[in-house]
């Protein structure tokens, strides 16, 4: 999976959401930063579920093998200084 059609599929379907997206080798080892103010007040696992339930099938047939998260609100990744 490129990795620009998971940053469209993340900012596409979380509202608000920017996300950076890097291959972390082979093309199936994924990590993104996702920031969206629709993260506030969730806990972390249901953010990181917001983000992976998005890929449920290309993690079931193994095409993203990991996918590792890091879930911000504009709040956190201001105070992180990551914009």
């Amino acid at each position: 999976m490129k990795l620009e059609d998971i940053q469209s599929r993340i900012e596409s379907n979380i509202p608000g959401a920017k996300a950076e997206v890097r291959d972390m080798g082979g093309g199936d080892h994924i990590h993104a930063v996702v920031v969206a103010d629709a993260f506030a007040g969730k806990p972390l696992i249901e953010q990181h579920r917001m983000v992976l339930d998005l890929f449920k099938a290309e993690i079931d047939l193994n095409d993203v093998h990991a996918l590792q998260l890091k879930t911000l609100t504009s709040g956190q990744a201001k105070e992180m200084g990551i914009e």
